[in-house]
């Protein structure tokens, strides 16, 4: 076992006393085990409790104004060891701040998402860990402030101002590929980034270990865990335009306990915005508990409740997919509201049965609430369309409620044995989880002169000049509460999965990654309509009429196999080739021409590159190209298709569509060196139709920028001016991220899909938006003396504008130049 591997089965720990050569106790001595993540500070009396992995170690001793000193430790598995009492003596200089941080590279550290206990390095697939400490550095506010430590992982929209949507490769993430702690999240609202351990990006398909995935890759958010050694933080961070938030972190044994540990993770945040009339509040608590019920056997229970109130904000709005350029432009109506809460519970416990085999099992549930109450996107009037030319533009009301409960069971088995010359890494894994959704629609009451009809229109604006009188629809909606229940849908997923994969070592060179995975799922879903006039009338586009009772079903399963290759030509350098699978499962009501289900859409991945570990694990640089191929897209028997006069449905589809993403990444990472360390990537994505009966052939999918760049660096003065009291506790840093060549909008089609004709020149009402690229630059400086810290930053210094978009009806600009300060005391 390597040295601060996160190995909480086989832990010991160390305890002792440290005084000065009086004979007093010395509180705040830092007590750190040499090369490894795992450290701790004495209390007042001196004393100190230190949990680590069962090895030896070298301990180091150390404290400002006093001589550093070091011993030769073993700790010993389910045991406290106690060591003879440390006498510090006075120094005559300054000892430099010891900071104690991981000592493993980008390419050496496992990462838990993958599921095996093997350095990055040994896998045929693309990896990158961010730590903590690279979080803090940046002081990353939200997901999208992290970015720029991984290569081509962009928001692709942020639709409504309430939630960012990841992507990378083409793919969108959304909830079946964000997961926190290795259970799925649901990304409808902002994650807390304060409670974060480490982030960790899985890039291309893991269908073989999570089964429904998008193929672009995954996102796993670790938060922060129990320690026995006592401490933690408090912090207060504010910002420009009012924001503020105030934070704790605190963690220890439950009393004297050496069993049980805990820790605490809460925040408070509130904030107006750039955007005209748009606020925020939140609310977060992360706690957690430690159980270490045997030396091989632990369990963690973990809570997590998020509470985030915040204004809906569909941007500045577009005209003909122009935008009308703005910063501040709000288009929502008074009262416009987003509330949402989650709670979320995990249990994991983790047992090594033997030396060769571990077992680990997780449990989790989720509750997710939200509630709606927004403007609609703003739509030329009915009856004079040509006045949105100039601005003028009629607003809807809508309203929404939805509440999500989630359940997940998993359970992996791993072991390493040798079977004559092969050794073997293998998982063998089960896991199953089910969806409960219920969601409540509202539509426009019943129209007091036909009663055929709903009142939708609240009002009629002009987006450019909001003091121009525009004239008023006839009837309107006068409030959030005059709208009406419209459709119940009530959706019951469930699904199951089997797998199993084996990383054989051929030789010292050559390792062989085999897996496959069976998925099955079941979407059943229940549409109920309510007493609306389109219902009455018999005129609703879903068909029913009021208070009928419709029921979809939906039964899925697929095959998910994984094959890669990696040759190791010396120990720090890696050539891989993988191929892997994925698949994406139909709507409930996408059926053939017979009028029955269609089958998942199978994704094809493949994916080549080489990891390096350079100058002694000291630089990690890494490049990977892929091609991903959906060979069977679904996609519309137009019209004019002979098969479509003999269908027995009216809406017939097909696997028959192809879209292609295809590019290059490259991620590099270094450890500090002289008290430098950088990130920097760079990627290219090309996704693009290349076959379809109603797009072009080779034209772009929206929301992926073909190029991303990042780079940051961080200097710790005190590494090198370590004897100058001054510099000693001050640090700096930037970060640029570039984004260019991303369309939004919606794709200009060849065939009208309504009749299978095509479009004379110039006549489709879709097109594309270019978005504008942008290189974002924040700078960052920070300051520590003894327990306190203060770090301020200042984000995009070149006050650049652009803009994340959905279609054409959500045009959010990025924020402008602005300042934030975080003030800590380390307890």
């Amino acid at each position: 076992m390597k040295h601060g591997e996160d190995d909480t089965a086989q832990r010991g720990r160390l305890a002792g006393v440290v005084k000065e050569e009086k004979g007093q106790p010395v509180e705040g001595v830092t007590v750190a085990l040499k090369g490894t993540s795992f450290g701790t500070t004495t209390g007042p009396d001196g004393s100190y409790r230190l949990s680590a992995p069962a090895g030896s170690y070298q301990l180091v001793v150390s404290s400002l104004g006093y001589t550093s000193q070091e011993l030769t430790v073993t700790v010993t598995a389910g045991e406290t060891t106690t060591l003879p009492e440390f006498a510090l003596a006075q120094s005559n200089q300054q000892l430099s701040e010891v900071t104690v941080t991981g000592n493993r590279s980008l390419n050496e550290r496992p990462t838990s998402i993958s599921k095996l206990p093997v350095a990055s390095l040994d896998l045929p697939q693309s990896a990158v860990t961010v730590e903590r400490q690279v979080l803090e550095q940046q002081q990353v506010l939200r997901l999208s402030d992290a970015l720029a430590n991984v290569s081509g992982l962009y928001v692709t929209s942020t639709t409504g101002g309430t939630q960012e949507e990841l992507g990378s490769r083409g793919f969108a993430y959304g909830s079946n590929n964000t997961f926190k702690n290795g259970v799925r999240f649901n990304n409808g609202v902002m994650p807390e980034a304060s409670s974060l351990e480490r982030m960790e990006v899985l890039k291309g398909s893991a269908a073989i270990l999570y089964g429904n995935v998008a193929a672009g890759g995954v996102l796993n958010l670790v938060t922060k865990k129990p320690q026995f050694e006592r401490g933690g933080s408090v912090g207060l961070r504010v910002g420009s335009f009012g924001f503020w938030k105030p934070m704790v972190d605190v963690y220890g044994a439950v009393g004297k306990s050496e069993k049980v540990a805990f820790r605490l993770n809460g925040t408070y945040e509130q904030g107006n915005s750039y955007r005209d009339e748009v606020k925020s509040d939140r609310v977060y608590v992360n706690p957690s508990l430690l159980f270490e019920l045997s030396p091989k056997t632990t369990l963690v229970l973990e809570g997590d409740y998020l509470r985030d109130n915040r204004t809906p904000d569909f941007g500045i709005g577009a005209i003909d997919y122009v935008i009308q350029e703005s910063r501040s432009r709000f288009l929502n109506v008074p009262g416009a509201s987003n509330a949402t809460n989650q709670t979320s519970t995990t249990a994991t416990l983790t047992s090594r049965l033997n030396d060769t085999w571990q077992i680990r099992g997780v449990a989790g549930f989720q509750r997710y609430d939200n509630e709606l109450r927004t403007a609609t996107r703003p739509v030329p009037p009915v009856t004079s369309p040509s006045s949105a030319t100039y601005g003028d533009l009629t607003r809807s009301l809508q309203r929404t409620e939805t509440n999500e409960n989630y359940f997940l069971a998993q359970l992996d088995l791993t072991g390493k044995f040798r079977t004559g010359f092969l050794e073997h890494t293998v998982l063998i894994g089960a896991d199953a989880d089910q969806y409960l959704t219920n969601t409540l629609a509202y539509s426009g009451p019943t129209s007091a002169t036909n009663s055929r009809v709903n009142v939708t229109a609240y009002d009629a604006i002009n987006i450019l000049n909001r003091s121009k009188v525009v004239a008023q629809p006839k009837e309107r909606i006068g409030s959030f509460d005059a709208l009406v229940r419209n459709l119940s849908t009530q959706s019951n997923t469930r699904r199951a999965g089997f797998y199993v994969q084996d990383l054989l070592s051929l030789s010292e060179k050559v390792k062989v990654l085999a897996g496959l995975r069976w998925s099955y799922q079941e979407t059943p879903s229940d549409l109920y309509y309510h007493n609306t006039a389109a219902n009455r009338a018999g005129t609703n586009k879903f068909g029913p009429l009021a208070g009928q009772l419709v029921n979809n079903r939906r039964y899925d399963d697929a095959f998910s196999p994984r094959l890669g290759v990696v040759y190791q030509p010396i120990k720090t350098t890696a050539l891989f080739a993988s191929y892997s699978s994925s698949f994406t499962p139909q709507s409930n009501t996408a059926v053939d021409l017979e009028g029955k289900p269609l089958p998942p859409s199978i994704i094809d991945q493949y994916e080549v590159g080489i990891k390096n570990d350079l100058f002694k694990g000291a630089l990690s640089a890494n490049v990977t190209a892929y091609r991903i191929v959906n060979s069977n897209q679904i996609q519309s028997v137009l019209p004019t298709d002979p098969r479509f006069q003999t269908a027995q449905t009216t809406s017939p589809q097909e696997l028959a569509g192809e879209v292609t993403s295809k590019g290059v990444e490259v991620d590099i990472q270094s450890k500090p060196m002289y008290g430098l360390s950088f990130i920097a990537g760079y990627s290219y994505n090309h996704t693009a139709y290349t076959n379809s009966n109603i797009f072009e052939n080779g034209s772009r999918l929206r929301y992926n920028p073909a190029h991303t760049a990042n780079l940051s660096l961080f200097y710790n003065f005190g590494s090198t001016f370590g004897e100058n009291g001054f510099l000693r506790g001050l640090t700096a840093g930037i970060t640029t991220y570039y984004v260019g060549d991303k369309l939004a909008g919606r794709n200009p089609r060849t065939v009208n899909p309504a009749d299978g004709k095509p479009w004379p020149t110039g006549t489709d009402a879709n097109k594309f938006i270019s978005i504008p690229n942008y290189l974002q630059f924040d700078a960052s400086l920070g300051y520590t003396y003894d327990r306190f810290s203060v770090r301020v930053k200042m984000a995009n210094l070149l006050n650049e504008l652009s803009y994340n978009m959905h279609d054409d009806n959500s045009v959010n600009p990025i924020a402008p130049r602005n300042f934030s300060a975080t003030l800590g005391y380390r307890l």
